[in-house]
């Protein structure tokens, strides 16, 4: 019997004795209770080990006080799929040793663009890599991704970059060198329609840069890119079918795709004919976090670590591994050993020089805008 229990049982025997003196049931009662109650409050005491004090320490992680157990929603286009899976489990292991939380992931993969209308009509992604900025943009307007998005993460948000390559058959027997051959009489090629691929709009950037970079002004550039068009043997609906009609259908002289994926075709064994021209455009590839949906979720904090850390060496790694070019710190520090597998580009143009994708989008891919005006202009509309 412990110090409570006997306690107790020495309070109720003293009150049966003074009760049955007294022959008061009623007091016996009260008394009897009174003494539980006091009973109670010192088990109590002594189980909180002897302190009322509410517990004031926790943990220094946010995301830890929460649960042991947090998961996020990546979203993203279907290219860095091989990346997204080496990356995850460097980060899953770091996170568990700084925060002794462990990070499950669920992840969707597709096209830029019906990943980007898919997370404005409901799929919760908590972190996004998509193909362009454009789509971010559309995320922004649609007020789930704040607008200051690429000032609160490295490199403006841009994680991995390629650029435009043209691929050409065996041999290349039409001597294609730069963009400006597209335009040449008897040269035929492929590409996807930018009205329905965001990859295309990259090819119809990179026409229009070539040749201002050639000289031209916008006129001169305007017909330059009205040449190459006319001489596109089929406008595929997005890159992929494009890449199906040159090469198993055998349409075309010439087809222009990511440099990454024809780097990622050849590691694959197939043989590949390409030129990188000296001028071209930075293909960026942007990571964000959706401030909608991680606010809403109790997420942001492992979003965004999630976010920083495809920048760092150990992922960036992994993304050039798959043909991609990398950024920030890895760049510079393996320059030497990353100039022998990618070949040199003299002029690099970015989409900030022609005023972003909110600019390039009004000026070429709205309706009715320059690529509108162009397809009506070769009965293609």
């Amino acid at each position: 019997m412990n110090q409570r229990q006997g306690f107790l049982v020495f309070g109720n025997n003293w009150v049966q004795r003074f009760a049955t003196q007294l022959r008061f049931k009623s007091f016996y009662r009260f008394i009897s209770l009174f003494l539980i109650g006091i009973g109670l409050s010192v088990a109590i005491a002594a189980c909180s080990g002897g302190s009322t004090s509410p517990d004031t320490t926790g943990s220094a992680s946010p995301a830890a006080d929460q649960k042991k157990e947090i998961e996020i929603n990546l979203v993203s286009y279907a290219v860095p799929k091989t990346a997204h899976d080496a990356i995850i489990p460097l980060f899953q292991e770091k996170w568990q040793k700084a925060k002794g939380q462990t990070v499950t992931f669920t992840q969707s993969y597709g096209g830029s663009g019906s990943q980007t209308r898919a997370i404005i009509d409901g799929l919760e992604a908590d972190v996004v890599h998509l193909a362009l900025g454009a789509d971010v943009e559309k995320l922004v307007e649609a007020k789930m991704i704040n607008e200051d998005w690429n000032k609160t993460l490295p490199n403006n948000g841009i994680v991995a970059k390629s650029v435009a390559a043209v691929i050409t058959r065996e041999g290349n027997p039409k001597n294609i060198k730069t963009f400006g051959d597209l335009t040449r009489d008897g040269v035929k090629w492929v590409t996807a329609n930018p009205q329905t691929s965001g990859g295309a709009r990259w090819n119809f950037l990179v026409l229009w840069d070539y040749a201002l970079k050639n000289g031209g002004d916008e006129a001169k550039a305007a017909e330059f890119v009205t040449q190459a068009f006319k001489n596109v043997a089929i406008l595929a609906k997005d890159a992929r079918e494009a890449t199906d009609i040159f090469a198993k259908q055998g349409q075309g002289d010439a087809l222009i795709n990511y440099e990454n994926e024809v780097i990622l075709a050849k590691q694959k064994g197939q043989k590949i004919d390409y030129v990188v021209p000296e001028i071209n455009i930075s293909i960026d590839t942007p990571a964000a976090v959706v401030d909608r949906n991680v606010d809403k979720r109790g997420t942001r904090e492992v979003a965004e670590a999630f976010t920083e850390f495809l920048f760092t060496p150990a992922a960036q790694a992994e993304f050039v591994k798959l043909g991609f070019r990398p950024v920030g710190d890895y760049a510079q520090t393996n320059a030497k050993e990353l100039a022998t597998q990618f070949p040199q580009v003299k002029k690099l143009a970015t989409v900030d020089e022609y005023g972003g994708w909110g600019k390039v989008q009004k000026q070429f891919f709205a309706d009715e805008a320059l690529f509108d005006q162009i397809q009506s202009k070769l009965g293609k509309s």
